[in-house]
C-alpha cells in the first residue's frame, strides 16, 4: 500500500495537465523520506504551490491536494477570489464536514443563506442546516450557489529556496459547487482580501504572517510559484527578490465587485491607488476623476481573471494614441482583442523585451511607481507582428483599470494583509532571473 500522504486514485492523473505532471511526481517522490505523521512537531514557516499558464486561454492555475483520500485537484489561481470552491460533481472524501449555518467560518465569508432542508441522501453538496454561499467564476462573471465545507488538504512547505516536507491541514473551508471550468480546472483558489481566503486560513492554521506573494511566469513550459508566508523568495540563479520591493497601500473598495453576493460586503479584489499614467516619462491626459473609487465604481485593481490589463475607453485611447506617438515603430493591421499592432521588423530586443517606450503607473506618491517594459506591455500575436497589450473595457465599467496576466508575469507581487500594502518587484528580468525560476526540482 502507499503510504504517501498524496496517493491518489487511479483516475487522478486526468485532472492534471502535461505541464504539471513532473511536479506531481516530484511531490510523490519528495514524500517518500516524510513521516508518516506530516506534522509531527513541525510547523512550517511557510508553504509554496506551483502555478501554470494555459497556452490556450493564457490563464493561470495551480494543483493543491485535497480530501480524503488525498488528490490532485487543479483550480484555477483568482487572485481576489474570497475563498477558495470546487465543483462538487463525483466529490468522495472521508472527512468533508459542512459548515454548520450560524458558525463563525460562515458569518465569516459572508454568507446570507441556509440550506434548511435537503431533499436528497447527506451528501457533499447537500446537508441540512449548512452553510451556503457563491461560487463566482471571474472569467465568465457567473456564480451558482453551494455548500460551505471543510476537508483536508496538504501543502508542501518550503524555505523559500526548495520544496520541504509536506504538512496538512484538516479543515480548509470552501464552497462545495459552482460552475464547470475550462482547461480541466475543477474549482478556483481564492487568494482575496477575505477572512476566509486560502492565505488567511494558511497563515492562522500555522501561525504565520497573513502574507503571501505570487508570482506569475510567462512561460507555458515553465511553472511560477505563489509563496505563502513572509519570505525569502529565492529564485535561480540564488536571486532573494523578496529583499528589493517597492512598497504601495493597498485600497479597499468599500463595494463587492465580485459577480454575486450577500449583504454589502466589501470588495475582495486588491486595489491599489494609481494617480497617473506615463509614457516615456510623458504624463497621459487621462479623466482622473476615473481613477479613484466613488460608490464601488472607478479605481485600479489586480486580476488573474483577465489575461490581458484592460482599460476604460478614454484611458485606453489616451494610452494607445500617447504611446503610438512615443514609439515610432510601423504600424500594421490590429489583431483582435488589441487597439496597436507593430512590425517587428528592426526593433532591438533587450534584457527586458522589446526596446518600446517604457509606461509607468504612479501610484501614492510621484516617486513610487510601476514600471513597464517591452516584457510585460507588447505580445508577440504572430511572427513578425506585435501588439499593445492592453484591451478596451468600455466607456462604463465597473473598474477604471484592470491590471491583468500579462503585465503581472516574471514580476513578483507581495501582499501584506496585516499592514495592508503591496509589494512589487518589477521586471524581474532586470534581475537576470524569472517567475519561472523557483527550484521545484530539489528538497530544502
Amino acid at each position: 500500500m502507499n503510504s504517501s500522504p498524496f496517493s491518489s486514485s487511479p483516475s487522478c492523473p486526468k485532472m492534471i495537465n502535461p505541464m504539471m505532471f513532473f511536479l506531481v511526481l516530484l511531490i510523490l517522490c519528495c514524500l517518500s523520506t516524510a513521516s508518516g505523521d506530516v506534522n509531527a512537531k513541525f510547523i512550517p514557516k511557510r508553504l509554496v504551490l506551483p502555478i501554470t499558464k494555459h497556452p490556450s486561454n493564457q490563464l493561470h492555475t495551480t494543483i493543491i491536494h485535497q480530501r480524503t483520500p488525498l488528490i490532485p485537484v487543479k483550480l484555477f489561481v483568482h487572485l481576489g477570489g474570497p475563498y477558495p470552491w470546487v465543483h462538487c460533481d463525483n466529490y468522495v472524501s472521508s472527512s468533508y464536514k459542512p459548515v454548520p449555518c450560524g458558525s463563525p467560518t460562515c458569518e465569516a465569508s459572508w454568507s446570507g443563506a441556509c440550506t434548511t432542508e435537503c431533499y436528497s441522501p447527506p451528501s457533499p453538496g447537500c446537508h441540512n442546516n449548512s452553510c451556503s454561499n457563491f461560487a463566482d467564476d471571474p472569467v465568465t462573471i457567473s456564480a451558482t450557489m453551494g455548500e460551505m465545507a471543510e476537508d483536508a488538504v496538504a501543502l508542501l512547505s518550503t524555505n523559500g529556496r526548495n520544496p520541504g516536507r509536506v504538512v496538512s491541514f484538516p479543515s480548509l473551508a470552501f464552497t462545495c459547487g459552482g460552475p464547470s471550468l475550462q482547461d480541466g480546472a475543477v474549482g478556483s483558489a481564492g487568494f482575496g482580501r477575505s477572512n476566509v481566503s486560502i492565505p488567511v486560513q494558511l497563515a492562522s492554521a500555522f501561525r504565520f504572517p497573513a502574507k503571501f506573494a505570487i508570482c506569475l511566469s510567462s512561460s507555458t513550459a515553465s511553472s511560477g510559484v505563489v509563496f505563502f508566508g513572509k519570505g525569502p523568495y529565492v529564485l535561480l540563479p540564488n536571486v532573494d527578490v523578496s529583499k528589493s520591493l517597492i512598497h504601495t497601500p493597498l485600497v479597499l473598495n468599500p463595494v463587492s465587485t465580485a459577480s454575486a453576493y450577500f449583504g454589502e460586503p466589501p470588495s475582495t479584489d486588491y486595489f491599489i491607488n494609481v494617480t497617473s499614467i506615463e509614457i516615456n516619462g510623458k504624463a497621459v491626459k487621462i479623466n482622473a476623476r476615473l481613477l479613484n473609487i466613488v460608490g464601488g465604481y472607478g479605481g485600479t485593481k489586480i486580476s488573474t481573471a483577465r489575461p490581458y490589463t484592460v482599460l476604460e475607453t478614454s484611458i485606453f485611447k489616451a494610452v494607445v494614441g500617447a504611446f503610438i506617438k512615443e514609439a515610432n515603430l510601423t504600424r500594421v493591421s490590429s489583431v483582435s482583442p488589441f487597439g496597436a499592432c507593430f512590425s517587428t521588423r528592426n526593433v532591438p530586443s533587450t534584457r527586458v523585451g522589446p526596446a518600446v517606450p517604457v509606461i509607468d503607473l504612479v501610484l501614492h506618491e510621484k516617486s513610487t511607481y510601476w514600471r513597464i517594459f517591452g516584457a510585460n506591455s507588447m505580445v508577440q500575436v504572430k511572427k513578425g507582428v506585435m501588439c499593445l497589450g492592453f484591451v478596451n473595457g468600455g466607456s462604463e465599467p465597473r473598474t477604471s483599470i484592470v491590471i491583468g496576466g500579462h503585465q503581472l508575469e516574471d514580476n513578483l507581487l507581495q501582499f501584506d494583509l496585516v499592514k495592508f500594502r503591496l509589494g512589487f518587484s518589477s521586471s524581474l528580468l532586470f534581475k537576470q532571473t524569472t517567475c519561472g525560476n523557483f527550484n521545484f526540482t530539489s528538497t530544502a
